[in-house]
């Protein structure tokens, strides 16, 4: 069976040189004058001129900032990543245009991950060794899992995040061969405690990785709070605090990808229901608890790999009244509060674990939808 050719993102971690290191960070720097110099000059024209500046229009004020005296330094680093800055801020407007996303942010300094993306003509890669425009030496990169065979970035992605950590993501584009056929369906219910409960019954815990974090992550806060703005103190607490969300981060995902790939791997039809998110972390008494079980990103997973692995991924409206609904026969109850766990129902009698009738309710709503379309909404795709 030929496979699907997809393009996937290689990363590994990398520990620069101190020549390369001041490169590497030089470069950021300029990328973030480019793209916040750019936005302040599309902000302006609209809100004094109501004129869209074009991004054809903003590489031609790069060029422009290249040749100023007082921006000369602009044109010490390679060219691609300040053009892929203005690509980046153009990929925002056009997402905020479709109002797919808010308008574009100010890029600051030490507050967020640094990164520049380097295009085809601005890195080689030969014979697995990575190197960079304008840099002598080949990266030194921990290849933690081998590249596809006959490998060829188009495009290499240098980060540095907020503890300090460095990786290099190659985009390539390779072929992946897609699981066998299988008749197994599952719907999924999400949540905090639990974190996925299956329609099959099975009960995914949720590992609540914040949580078990909290007590180091705030006293490292604590001791943040004490150091004096702007001192080399305050500087080092800061990345002690940023280390310790990293590993929560790394944790996290790790966990996730384990999870959806084995759910991927094992079902041919996933139904989930199609939460807002944005909306419901604006729960106080919730928001963090949301935010740790990360439930954008679970779907994030399972959606690009079903399309990787030739799978099929429902999302039923967000209304749907997935756990008031008996899985059994389809009676509606008027109401069930949150601190119900399990109920009875007053037509066929069953008894209901909330979880996991609510979880058999989404995958009858979501084969419906594939197979006529009728009762719930398309998702947010």
């Amino acid at each position: 069976m030929s496979g699907k050719v997809v393009r996937r993102a290689y990363k590994y971690r990398f520990y620069p040189t101190p020549e390369q290191a001041e490169q590497l960070s030089q470069t950021f720097g300029c990328v973030r004058y480019v793209y916040n110099r750019a936005l302040a000059e599309r902000t302006r024209a609209w809100t004094q001129e109501q004129r869209r500046i074009t991004h054809a229009e903003t590489d031609r004020m790069l060029t422009g900032w290249k040749r100023d005296p007082d921006t000369g330094w602009l044109a010490e680093p390679s060219k691609g990543p300040l053009q892929a800055a203005l690509r980046n801020l153009q990929s925002a407007f056009d997402k905020f245009w479709r109002k797919q996303n808010r308008y574009p942010k100010f890029k600051k300094k030490g507050k967020t991950r640094d990164s520049a993306t380097y295009f085809r003509g601005c890195f080689t890669f030969r014979d697995g060794k990575l190197k960079l425009a304008k840099q002598s030496e080949p990266l030194d990169i921990r290849w933690s899992r081998p590249l596809p065979d006959g490998a060829d970035p188009s495009q290499v992605n240098v980060s540095r995040d907020a503890a300090g950590r460095w990786f290099v993501s190659l985009l390539i584009e390779s072929e992946v061969a897609p699981y066998a056929p299988t008749d197994a369906a599952v719907g999924l219910d999400v949540g905090i405690t639990t974190l996925v409960t299956l329609s099959t019954g099975e009960k995914i815990t949720n590992p609540k990785h914040e949580k078990k974090d909290r007590a180091k992550l705030a006293k490292a806060q604590r001791n943040m709070a004490r150091k004096q703005k702007g001192s080399n103190n305050r500087a080092k607490a800061r990345l002690k605090v940023a280390k310790v969300y990293a590993r929560i981060a790394d944790r996290r995902r790790d966990h996730l990808h384990k999870l959806t790939s084995r759910i991927v791997r094992e079902n041919q039809t996933i139904v989930i229901e199609d939460l807002t998110v944005r909306n419901m972390v604006k729960n106080r008494s919730l928001a963090r608890a949301i935010s740790d079980a990360s439930w954008l990103e679970l779907r994030s997973m399972l959606e690009y790999k079903a399309d990787w692995y030739g799978r099929e991924v429902i999302a039923i409206d967000r209304w749907y009244p997935s756990s008031k609904t008996c899985s059994n026969c389809g009676h509606l109850l008027q109401s069930l509060p949150l601190n119900v766990r399990e109920w009875v129902c007053a037509e066929c009698g069953t008894v209901h674990d909330r979880d996991v009738n609510a979880a058999r309710t989404i995958l009858a709503a979501g084969l419906a939808v594939s197979a006529c379309g009728d009762g719930v909404r398309p998702p947010r795709s």
